[in-house]
C-alpha cells in the first residue's frame, strides 16, 4: 500500500516538474496574409509599415529555437514584398535563428517572394505557388468617353507625364516605359529566385519564369520548394514532440479597433474586393 501510494507521489511530482520546470523547445510562429498592399494607416493591408513590429516581435520572443513563417498570398507591391523580406532575413541574420516558411492556400508572385524568406521551404499539395513575374492591368475609357461627347484635357510638363491616363489612348513610347519597368522587377525578382534556389531547381528558366504558377507537389519537383510538410508536423520533427509554437498576434483595445474600423469602412470594402480578385486568379 505504501509502495503504490510513493509510486503515485512520484509520479504526480514528474507531472508538475514537466509542466512547470522542463524546458520545451519553442517556436514563434507568424502568418502573413493577404494582398500585398501600399501603406495605409486605416486597414490591414499586408506590408511592411503593417507588419514590421509583428515580425520584431517574433525574432525577440525569448528562448526560442527558431521562426516559423505562414504565407498566404497571391501577391501585390514588389517593393512591399522587398522590404518584408530584407527585414525577415536581417532580423535572422541579427538574432542567428532560422526561418521555415509554409505555403498556405497560395503564395503566388509576391506572396513566392516572402516564401523564399525561409532557409527551408514547405508547402501543402494543393498550395498554389509560383507565378513569378510582374504584371500590370487597367482599363481604357478612350471610346466610352468619346461616344458620351466628354472631351479629355491634359497638360503637362514631361511628355510621358501622363504615362497610363485610362482616358487617353495608348501611346508606344509609353508602353516601352512600363515594359522597361517591369523588365527591371523582373529581373530582381528571377535573381533572387536563382540566388536562393541556387542549384534546386529542375526546370528550364523558360518554364519556372515565365509566370506560371503550380500546385505544391509539382512545386516541389520543379524545385521551388523544399517538400510537403504542415508546420505543426515539421516543427515537432524538427524539435520534439513537445515543442511550443508561440503564435505572434497585433494586440489592439477594443477602442483603437473599433476607432480603426470605422475610419477605414470604405478603404477595407475597396480592399476587400481587389483581394477576392487578386485570390480568384489562382482559383480561390
Amino acid at each position: 500500500m505504501n509502495n503504490n501510494c510513493n509510486r503515485s507521489k512520484s509520479c504526480c511530482f514528474t507531472k508538475i516538474y514537466k509542466k512547470f520546470f522542463s524546458k520545451k523547445n519553442k517556436v514563434a510562429h507568424l502568418l502573413l496574409s493577404g494582398v500585398i498592399g501600399k501603406e495605409s494607416k486605416f486597414d490591414s493591408s499586408l506590408n511592411f509599415a503593417n507588419y514590421q513590429n509583428l515580425i520584431k516581435k517574433a525574432f525577440t520572443t525569448k528562448n526560442i529555437k527558431a521562426v516559423a513563417i505562414s504565407i498566404n498570398s497571391p501577391g501585390g507591391s514588389p517593393v512591399q514584398s522587398e522590404l518584408i523580406y530584407n527585414y525577415i532575413r536581417l532580423l535572422a541574420k541579427k538574432h542567428q535563428l532560422p526561418v521555415y516558411t509554409f505555403a498556405q492556400d497560395v503564395a503566388a508572385s509576391g506572396g513566392y517572394w516572402l516564401l523564399l524568406s525561409g532557409d527551408e521551404i514547405y508547402a501543402h499539395q494543393s498550395s498554389i505557388v509560383g507565378s513569378i513575374g510582374v504584371i500590370f492591368s487597367g482599363f481604357g475609357f478612350v471610346d466610352l468617353i468619346s461616344k458620351i461627347g466628354i472631351e479629355r484635357r491634359v497638360h503637362t510638363s514631361g511628355e510621358s507625364k501622363a504615362i497610363l491616363d485610362p482616358f487617353l489612348p495608348e501611346n508606344p513610347k509609353h508602353q516601352e516605359i512600363l515594359k522597361q519597368a517591369q523588365d527591371d522587377i523582373y529581373q530582381a525578382f528571377v535573381s533572387l529566385v536563382k540566388t536562393k534556389r541556387q542549384n534546386k531547381l529542375n526546370e528550364q528558366e523558360e518554364k519556372l519564369f515565365s509566370g506560371a504558377f503550380w500546385a505544391g507537389s509539382t512545386a516541389v519537383k520543379l524545385g521551388l520548394v523544399d517538400e510537403i510538410a504542415t508546420l505543426q508536423n515539421k516543427m515537432h520533427e524538427k524539435f520534439g514532440e513537445e515543442v511550443e509554437i508561440i503564435e505572434i498576434n497585433e494586440k489592439k483595445s477594443s477602442f483603437l479597433k473599433n476607432l480603426l474600423t470605422k475610419q477605414s469602412n470604405l478603404a477595407s470594402l475597396s480592399n476587400q474586393i481587389s483581394e477576392i480578385f487578386a485570390f480568384s486568379r489562382f482559383g480561390l
